[in-house]
């Protein structure tokens, strides 16, 4: 199919007349996207299954099961993973098609929203670039999180209709559907062989699969990512059919819905069942299938929990084992905790999910009588351990206070948990969770975030990807850690100058972009400042927004002051019910009307949010940034990979001693990162004593004072939209530091900018230091590490 260009082409036109039944010089770019895409879908599917034949002969597999999978969009990153893009990009040409604009017409895949389903994506890349045996199980929801709609600087949320015209990567295994029960009861059935167990009267759900061939790059591993799709099973006359099928429905129609009242929890704990059930039952059947013991099945299955959504895979382990194939309950923990390992991704106690009983245990009443056992013989093990202690074993439970506490039973149920950066490991293991890690220490390592850089830097940036291979060679695109060897060229006049070009392409793309999306001349020359991940209190997006409303004074109010030009871009979506994040998207959008349109600043300061952040938009953002933002409250970002992803393309960090920027710092060295602000201990230390005074902050810095008076005096707005924002600083104690690291930030952002308006040749060696030291943050590194130490693969 993809022999040689005449035949290409050919059978290119050929399928599009076809399948469209119109000629080929009357088809539209979307008929020519979906044709390609299908060729290329077919000349994967050969080693799709050569690769599942195989696999039926490895000793062990992993199981990767998340909530979220950001894949982004596939065209190209397949093409560029068989190593056919630039054949098929010249081919394409020859016919007047710019491979770009097919690239373009993909929509996203609405099956994520931030870190935690980028990374699994990234892993799942990696799994199948290393030639290792590692699956993805998740959810095909129908609307994804929500399409971001911006109006008059409000965030508005519409459907994510990305399955509108099918979609062209996924394969539907009706033959694999299984059947997910909720509600019902439990029914005790004596027998000879002891007391089993029962769900009758459940309203069972149906769980379709659809595949999705994930394609290492060399093209010889194509693994699978099977997502489910809720569908109405059989109902009885005297159901309420319309309502049966909206319930079904919704169980894989959003992701997160809203969980503000009970409705909306029964909801989420369906979808979270949903996953499990039908994921574990798919696994099992496979590894029957393939000649497997259920005594054995840890000998031959590692099944990954990334964050606690899927922890219910614990407990339904267990029911499968014991109800459905008759092992003891010991003989089926055995095998349930030899299985299970367990990624937090958080330091947030409220983002550690409690389920109240009362929802629970009527929806999953067999799931939770098992649930009770495990915990009964939890606290039992606590009791012989810390003898007396009531405290600290209630602490401890998996049930307790009316709640079913999904971390403790992560942890009670794996064999292996583990934090995503260092700095985020250690919290856990001293403050988070530092009793569990004092009664079971062996099962807590650390396993730091990565990329995948063939999508952050060959996909991204296929102009410093041609830069660097000709420079230091092609191996740093199948061993990252090679990138090393650029840091032999940082005192090189004439590579800085080639790198320098090529972030100045970069920004020239974005600028246009900017101008299309945004309607905002911005000045490719400026400092690109970017700041670009999901909104929430602790990242920090309101410190970056009142430093911008603190320059645009400074510019207004001190005649003396300079600052090179910049460029603040901001990328993010607030989840539907936070309704002070999306009350600092509409503070970003305030301030950037005043200081786009003021004459003094027009130009010196520019202020962009571009709306519907997501993989596709970041793979244009990312390039193009000169400054990294990374400036979360520090301890309460697990990790990141979003500055992972920046430093990879030559961007500078600014940010705190916080997730994974410990670690940057110690591959950049200090001089080609700027940190500023509170360290993990002190904040933790405010914490424990209860804060800090922020009044004294407003009170003794007039800087502070006046940016923050504008927040209620009529200068962004005369409805008192930002009175919560003023108050949430001043009355309500300022959780996150933000007026307390505000000092330290605004110095940090004058020494970045004076560095790159007075000496370029400096921040040029910074570029290539990030580079250079960005290999350890390859997403192969991190599953190698799974792989040898956790999952045995």
């Amino acid at each position: 199919m993809f022999s040689d260009q005449k035949s290409f082409q050919e059978t290119f036109k050929k399928r599009l007349e076809q399948s469209y039944s119109i000629s080929f010089d009357d088809s539209t770019r979307a008929q020519q996207f979906v044709t390609l895409s299908q060729m290329v879908r077919e000349h994967i599917s050969s080693e799709w299954i050569e690769t599942n034949e195989r696999q039926r002969q490895e000793k062990k597999q992993t199981y990767y099961l998340s909530i979220e999978f950001l894949l982004g969009r596939l065209l190209g990153q397949n093409l560029i993973n068989l190593g056919l893009y630039e054949t098929i990009q010249s081919w394409l040409d020859d016919i007047d098609i710019p491979l770009e604009e097919l690239e373009d017409i993909e929509p996203d895949a609405g099956l994520g929203n931030g870190g935690l389903g980028r990374l699994a994506a990234c892993f799942l890349d990696s799994l199948a670039s290393m030639g290792l045996p590692g699956h993805g199980c998740g959810i095909r929801y129908k609307h994804g999180l929500f399409e971001q709609k911006m109006v008059n600087g409000f965030q508005m949320e519409l459907p994510e209709n990305w399955l509108r015209y099918g979609y062209v990567w996924e394969v539907r295994k009706s033959d694999l559907t299984v059947e997910v029960p909720f509600w019902g009861s439990v029914d005790v059935v004596e027998r000879e062989d002891g007391v089993k167990f029962r769900h009758v009267d459940a309203e069972y759900v149906k769980a379709v699969p659809y595949d999705m061939p994930v394609v290492g790059y060399g093209g010889k591993t194509v693994n699978t990512l099977r997502l489910w799709s809720a569908e109405t099973s059989s109902f009885s006359l005297n159901q309420d059919v319309l309502k049966y099928k909206k319930d079904t429905e919704a169980i894989s129609e959003f992701l997160y819905p809203d969980d503000s009242n009970d409705e909306g929890k029964i909801l989420r704990l369906k979808q979270q069942y949903f996953l499990v059930s039908a994921s574990i039952r798919s696994i099992i059947q496979r590894h029957l299938s393939n000649g497997g013991e259920l005594r054995s099945l840890h000998e031959r299955i590692a099944i990954h929990i990334n964050d606690t959504h899927p922890v219910l895979a614990i407990p339904e382990l267990m029911r499968v084992l014991m109800d459905d194939y008759q092992l003891s309950w010991d003989d089926a923990w055995h095998v349930t905790e030899n299985t299970f390992a367990y990624t937090n991704h958080t330091t947030l106690s409220e983002a550690l999910e409690r389920w109240p009983i009362r929802i629970f245990r009527p929806l999953l009443p067999r799931i939770y009588m098992i649930i009770q056992e495990i915990n009964e013989r939890f606290c039992k093990s606590l009791w012989d351990q810390y003898p007396g202690d009531w405290d600290r074993i209630e602490r401890m439970a998996i049930i307790a206070k009316d709640e079913v506490r999904m971390a403790h039973l992560a942890i009670a149920g794996s064999h292996s948990v583990n934090g995503v950066a260092r700095l985020h490991t250690e919290i856990l293991k001293n403050r988070e969770m530092n009793e569990f890690y004092q009664f079971q220490p062996a099962k807590f390592n650390n396993k730091t975030n990565g990329i995948t850089h063939r999508r952050w830097l060959l996909k991204a940036n296929p102009e410093l990807t041609s830069l660097l291979s000709e420079t230091i060679g092609e191996g740093f695109k199948t061993d990252a850690t090679e990138l090393s060897k650029l840091a032999l060229y940082v005192e090189d006049p004439a590579f800085l100058e080639k790198l320098s070009r090529v972030k100045r392409k970069r920004k020239d793309i974005l600028t246009k972009l900017i101008y299309e999306r945004n309607g905002i001349k911005v000045d490719p020359t400026s400092i690109f400042d970017v700041q670009v991940k999901r909104l929430h209190a602790y990242k920090r997006q309101l410190l970056n927004v009142l430093h911008i409303l603190a320059l645009y004074n400074k510019v207004k109010h001190e005649p003396s002051f300079h600052m090179p030009p910049r460029t603040f871009i901001f990328g993010a979506k607030a989840s539907p019910g936070y309704f002070y994040a999306k009350r600092i998207i509409k503070l970003i959008d305030s301030v950037a009307e005043l200081v786009n349109n003021d004459p003094e600043t027009k130009g010196l300061i520019t202020v962009v949010f571009m709306e519907n952040y997501r993989v596709s938009l970041a793979e244009y953002i990312i390039p193009a940034a000169d400054i990294s933002e990374q400036i979360s409250t520090a301890s309460k970002e697990a990790s990141g990979t979003g500055n992972m992803k920046f430093m990879m393309n030559g961007a500078v960090t600014v940010g705190t001693l916080d997730g994974a920027n410990v670690e940057i710092l110690e591959q950049t060295g200090p001089d080609n990162i700027f940190i500023f602000g509170l360290k993990a201990e002190e904040v933790m230390a405010f914490d424990r004593d209860g804060g800090y005074r922020s009044m004294d902050y407003y009170h003794h810095d007039p800087l502070i004072r006046r940016t923050l008076d504008q927040l209620v005096d009529g200068t962004l707005d005369d409805k008192g939209l930002f009175g919560v924002i003023y108050e949430s600083l001043l009355s309500e104690n300022d959780q996150y530091f933000v007026l307390k690291d505000f000092e330290a930030y605004r110095s940090a952002q004058e020494a970045a900018g004076r560095i790159y308006e007075k000496n370029p040749q400096q921040w040029r060696k910074m570029m290539v230091k990030n580079i250079s030291g960005s290999g350890i943050f390859s997403s192969d590194r991190t599953i190698k590490e799974y792989a040898s130490e956790i999952w045995k693969i």
